[in-house]
């Protein structure tokens, strides 16, 4: 088992022992299992899936952030991690909408241009994950 911690700037959002983490980070997809080496990434919006059991599993909708993996530990530090029910479709398309506006308005390199691609990547994971 794995000791995990899903941190977010409003708090905790779970803290308890995991068969396995599955995330994404910015170079792919990963598990984090049992006695894993220690490792430290970037991590992209998607859904993080916290595998309790063979057969029970909680879901998070997750923003981008940070996992931390040390001595059989791993700590997300995360933008936002959001129950899939708890997702606004109509709102996310917003989001999205907003930001390819931005993004076709920003030049390509600036800071506003960065800040409207990582929303994009944001609003395009979360209504995946909203169905």
């Amino acid at each position: 088992m794995v000791d995990v911690e899903v941190l977010t700037p409003e708090g905790e959002v779970f803290n308890g022992e995991v068969q396995q983490v599955s995330t994404r980070t910015e170079v792919g997809e990963i598990g984090i299992l049992a006695n894993h080496a220690p490792l430290l990434a970037a991590l992209r919006p998607t859904e993080l899936r916290l595998h309790l059991s063979s057969s029970e599993t909680v879901r998070y909708a997750q923003a981008h952030g940070w996992l931390q993996v040390f001595g059989n530990r791993a700590r997300l530090l995360l933008e936002e991690a959001i129950a899939p029910e708890d997702l606004d479709a109509a709102a996310l398309k917003e989001q999205l909408a907003d930001a390819e506006q931005r993004l076709s308005e920003n030049e390509k390199g600036s800071a506003d241009f960065a800040r409207a691609q990582k929303d994009r990547d944001r609003a395009e994971a979360f209504l995946a994950i909203a169905g």
